[in-house]
């Protein structure tokens, strides 16, 4: 598949759980700017539209108005002060969620150098389960998977046993 450009699988097990639950005549709503993952999608034969960088948190109208079947947040909720908003603004009746997991052994990201660039959330698999019931969602399918990387020491180890990414598909209640 996309093994030989992107190296990490994230993107290989992400579009299988996309193409297990979303058919391609069906459009999507990425929410953030465009990226290589909503490039692949494209490539992949979805209809996509990305919102453009707006504060979702200060700004729902892209989300609000839009027409489309499907709403994808990969790896964007762990940035927002309230993704309960967002989840509540959502008008599509499908929705597929991938987080990265708090991981016990690691503290949140937080860059340095980019205000933009930071967890304000790292969630357990669980609350984001409740946070998608108590806004009207349905779970219908959830998988997690490992990050690991090529470098020695503990927590590197630990990263080949412990999941990273969570990812969900649930529908309208």
């Amino acid at each position: 598949m996309y093994e030989k450009t992107y190296p990490n699988k994230r993107f290989n097990l992400t579009l299988q759980f996309l193409k297990k639950h979303i058919s391609t005549s069906e459009t999507i709503l990425d929410l953030g700017v465009k990226n290589p993952f909503s490039e692949i999608m494209i490539s992949e034969g979805f209809s996509v539209e990305n919102t453009t960088g707006e504060d979702l948190d200060e700004n729902r109208n892209a989300i609000e108005t839009s027409s489309t079947n499907v709403v994808t947040a990969f790896e964007i909720f762990e940035h927002l002060l309230s993704p309960y908003e967002i989840l509540k603004s959502v008008k599509a009746d499908k929705i597929i969620i991938s987080i990265p997991l708090r991981l016990w052994f690691a503290t949140a990201y937080r860059s340095k150098t980019d205000m933009r660039d930071r967890h304000y959330h790292e969630f357990e698999d669980w609350q984001l389960d409740w946070l998608l019931e108590k806004t009207g969602w349905v779970i219908k399918d959830r998988q997690k998977w490992t990050n690991p990387v090529n470098k020695l020491g503990i927590r590197p180890i630990l990263r080949r046993f412990t999941p990273r990414y969570y990812i969900v598909y649930a529908e309208r209640s």
